[in-house]
């Protein structure tokens, strides 16, 4: 019997190999930092090789610059980790490939840590690496330790659960209504908000505020595995555009008696739960956005009483933005959040701008007696992300210089910098005190076997930003006259997101196609995509079309500078809203594109949550012709181009009926078309095999509608 692919070419094959066995190089790689508030130790995950799904939790000494290991999985006999629902959909939700320890919570002053692993619930010392396991009711979710590191919480199917450490674990909130549930995010939060969490430690760790969701107003969706018709269906809460959300509300628990108040707010006019902050020395904080999210409220809750002040209100005309990291306070009891103001999203200190007006704040990070340390992009420089630290006298001090992209996690005077260099690969880990290098935290992963040369260009009117990567690591100034390319057009194209990046490692499946397929591959960051400024962000709002106009008006700028670019050959690739895009190009601009690879598209925007779709779209019902124009349903039937649409049976996040209904009308109108349906894959689009043969598929079209094809 064949093995699986050996048919194909072996070059074909070597790169999706790679992505398939190091889960996109995710294996062996540093992540998930820690720093102690003294600067002693940091603490990380990584697993032993390139090829090891399994992740270690270790420690490193800051001072002796001596790593260790508290813990693998390997070596427990844990086996097959045992994940609940709300485990999977946690790592769907973060998009989380590996295995072993993929999360850990510590105590205040990082010397213990919390994870599960193998279904079990595990407590680490990080000063001596001894681990306990710690005896739960069932299998525990999120579990988290209070800033004393004297007790830990975590949830058992749905309910709420606090443990003495050396103790037994009791219920401190449950329900017997199955779709309520304590202390986890609702979807929404995690999928859009950027809220991982559900429920936070008092700084004295003597209360416990707690959200409890209410699922039963949200409509029931179906997750099938055609493969197996003997399975049940699986059944799934999704609040599409235009239907209800979960109720949340949020509960502040006495640890000791068990005794609770609810947290009060206008939760008619503010249904959506967007941050919760309980910082030292700061009060419990919310922050609450309206459904149509132009309006924001940070509110302070007495902890005794529920009873809510309000701090401040944001209101924008199109919405307001949530930054990772806020709100938060500065030791002093000021507020940190952000501001869109001057045409940027600017650090503020109790509402006042402390960020220039030229500098887009990404997220905030930390914020102590040194001040606040964030990222953020220059506007002219989107393509790149820098560490910043606004200090307690308002001087502004770039932390990272190198170009390329930079986050950090910081403890007391030592940062660990996580940087994805201009002229590098693989990124690097640096540990620094005082700005200077003490230590470096290696990689044990596989170095990639392709070598990406981009060229960063800007071009156009709007001034797009943009990437060109030939075959082979060409450059422009290196194409023979009378050479020509076929063009492969490869956009997110969508608000929130980027795909012009300074680092090579952002091009690896851009130099793929281009070195298998002879092409040249064009990137093209488009209108509402980060850095640039929120008018720029704006541009897309009630209309997600304009971000077609941008990659076209790119490629036809890109010709002109680049003559041996083939505009009669011409295709693009994309998923999610890529594939939206895609799906867009082939019918909208037939004279453009002339191929398209359509992967997880949203097409049709009532089939895609509330909170992002109403952000930049509205209420359906309010605005139907934007999901309409947005949406390549309502003008299939003219398609002449070919497309290969690929989805993901198990996605739940752009269910399959999109693909399906966009193979069903096209079908209708008797227009030729391939689909590939991916079993088991989420939005991800699976692993091991399923990798590969996406990107065989992909590649084995692409020879076809865009190498092979000929000008009419």
């Amino acid at each position: 019997m064949t093995a699986p692919h050996e048919r194909h070419d072996p070059d074909d094959l070597a790169f999706p190999r790679q992505l398939a066995r190091t889960r996109s190089f995710a294996c062996g790689r540093p992540r998930r930092f820690g720093v102690s508030p003294d600067g002693a130790r940091v603490v990380f995950l990584r697993s032993s090789a390139g090829d090891d799904p399994a992740n270690r939790l270790w420690v490193l000494d800051c001072a002796s610059g001596e790593e260790r290991v508290v813990y693998d999985p390997r070596e427990t006999g844990s086996g097959e980790p045992e994940l609940t629902d709300a485990e999977r959909a946690r790592r769907e939700r973060a998009r989380e490939t590996t295995g072993g320890v993929v999360a850990y919570a510590t105590d205040r002053d990082v010397t213990k840590a919390v994870f599960v692993d193998g279904g079990r619930l595990h407590l680490a010392d990080l000063s001596s690496g001894d681990v306990v396991d710690i005896r739960t009711p069932g299998v525990p979710d999120d579990p988290r330790l209070d800033p004393t590191g004297a007790r830990i919480s975590y949830v058992v199917d749905g309910s709420l659960h606090v443990q003495e450490i050396g103790g037994v674990g009791r219920v401190l909130a449950g329900d017997d209504e199955p779709n309520v549930h304590w202390g986890l995010p609702e979807f929404i939060a995690a999928e859009e908000m950027g809220r991982m969490r559900g429920h936070w430690w008092s700084p004295d760790g003597t209360k416990l505020a707690a959200c409890r969701v209410d699922e039963r107003p949200v409509q029931v969706w179906w997750i099938t595995d055609p493969t197996d018709p003997a399975a049940e269906p699986r059944p799934m809460r999704y609040p599409s555009a235009g239907t209800p959300n979960a109720l949340v509300t949020l509960h502040v628990f006495d640890v000791a008696t068990g005794g609770s108040v609810e947290v009060t707010w206008d939760a008619s006019a503010f249904e959506y739960l967007s941050a919760v902050a309980w910082d030292e020395g700061a009060p419990l904080t919310l922050l609450v956005q309206s459904r149509d999210q132009r309006v924001a409220r940070f509110l302070a809750a007495d902890e005794l009483t529920g009873v809510t002040t309000m701090l401040r209100e944001d209101v924008d005309e199109h919405w307001i933005e949530l930054v990772p990291g806020t709100p938060t306070y500065l030791p002093d009891g000021r507020l940190v959040s952000t501001v869109d103001a001057d045409g940027a999203r600017r650090l503020a200190v109790e509402g006042e701008p402390v960020t220039p007006p030229g500098l887009d704040v990404a997220s905030v990070l930390t914020a102590d007696a040194t001040g606040v340390v964030f990222t953020g992009s220059e506007h002219e420089a989107p393509e790149q992300t820098h560490v910043w630290r606004v200090r307690s006298d308002g001087t502004l001090d770039r932390l990272t210089t190198e170009p390329g992209l930079h986050t950090a996690a910081t403890g007391g005077e030592v940062a660990v910098v996580i940087s994805s260099l201009a002229d590098a690969v693989e990124p690097v880990v640096s540990v620094r005190r005082h700005g200077e290098v003490v230590a470096t935290i290696a990689s044990v992963g596989e170095t990639p076997i392709l070598d990406p040369r981009p060229t960063f260009t800007v071009i156009g009117e709007r001034q797009l930003r943009s990437a060109l990567v030939l075959p082979r690591g060409a450059s422009p100034g290196d194409v023979p006259d009378g050479t020509s390319f076929p063009v492969l057009l490869a956009p997110y194209g969508g608000p929130h997101a980027r795909e012009v990046e300074r680092t090579r490692g952002a091009f690896l499946t851009a130099c793929f196609y281009a070195d298998r397929l002879g092409v040249a591959v064009l990137v093209i960051d488009g209108r509402g995509t980060p850095g640039r400024g929120t008018a720029w962000e704006r541009e897309v709002a009630g209309d997600f079309t304009v971000t077609l106009e941008d990659q076209v008006d790119g490629l036809h700028a890109a010709a002109e500078r680049w003559p041996f670019l083939d505009l009669e050959r011409v295709a693009m690739i994309g998923w999610s809203f890529g594939g939206l895009l895609s799906a867009l190009a082939v019918v909208d601009r037939p004279d453009a594109v002339h191929a398209a690879v359509i992967g997880a598209p949203v097409t049709d925007a009532r089939l895609y949550d509330t909170h992002y779709t109403e952000r930049y779209l509205g209420a359906p019902t309010e605005h139907a012709e934007a999901y309409d124009r947005s949406s390549p349903l309502t003008r299939a039937s003219p398609l002449t181009h070919p497309t290969l649409t690929l989805h993901g049976l198990a996605d739940d996040n752009v269910v399959a009926a999109n693909a399906l209904r966009f193979s069903t009308a096209l079908f209708a109108a008797g227009v030729p078309h391939e689909l590939v349906l991916l079993p088991n894959a989420s939005h991800i689009g699976g692993f091991d095999e399923l990798v590969i043969g996406r990107y065989l598929a992909v590649l084995d079209f692409l020879r076809r509608h865009l190498v092979e094809r000929r000008a009419s």
